[in-house]
């Protein structure tokens, strides 16, 4: 019997925020709860994102975003994502998103958002039910 292959997620930080402490955090996470685990590193365009996504066949793009242009930031990377023929790719964005901010990033196709201090747990539940894997 074949074993599922693992899914594959990019955690990437956009724009100019320097502050990557929750990213790693996440991205530690979700190593340890299975998943493969890509990490861009700090200063991220949304080009940047969109090729390594691409280059590194993801099923997930993670943005975590603090600098408060979250909603400016990410319909970048879901554009570049959409140039790039990988539109179907799962977006989330964490990190400090206004409530009110929330459905307009569903809106424009993030599949989920998760605030400062959300458990690893829950994120990794939510790809997990969201991404199927052959």
């Amino acid at each position: 019997m074949k074993e599922a292959r693992k899914i594959r997620v990019l955690v990437a930080k956009p724009g100019l925020d320097g502050h990557e402490r929750g990213a790693r955090i996440i991205a530690y996470g979700l190593r340890d709860a299975g998943f493969e685990v890509i990490y861009t590193g700090l200063r991220q365009t949304p080009d940047e994102i969109a090729s390594a996504a691409v280059q590194e066949d993801v099923d997930v793009v993670g943005l975590s975003i603090l600098s408060g242009a979250h909603l400016t930031l990410t319909k970048k990377v879901l554009g570049k994502l959409a140039e790039k023929g990988a539109g179907d790719v799962l977006v989330l964005v964490g990190g400090v998103i206004p409530e009110e901010d929330q459905p307009v990033l569903r809106e424009m196709g993030v599949a989920g958002v998760f605030t400062a201090g959300t458990p690893i747990s829950k994120v990794a539940e939510f790809i997990s039910g969201n991404v199927a894997v052959n």
